[in-house]
């Protein structure tokens, strides 16, 4: 269940929930009693992305360039 903090709370501790966001756990931010927001963590980011670990997986072929009527009929011409 997530923890609930009104405003003026989330504004005297916002450090402690952001480590808590963090950390995982979801706090909804309440005024006048009533649910306004949620604070949770981002997405972890996917795998790094390390240019060049195709090399020499592609066919050569595959970055020539396209004869001209296969080009006109990917451009509706």
């Amino acid at each position: 269940m997530a923890e609930v903090i009104n405003v003026h709370q989330a504004k005297t501790h916002l450090s402690r929930l952001l480590e808590k966001a963090h950390a995982g756990e979801e706090i909804v931010l309440s005024k006048a009693g009533k649910p306004y927001a949620r604070l949770m963590p981002l997405e972890k980011p996917s795998a790094r992305r390390r240019p060049g670990r195709l090399q020499g997986q592609l066919d050569p072929t595959f970055f020539d360039p396209l004869p001209h009527d296969e080009l006109d009929a990917w451009e509706g011409k």
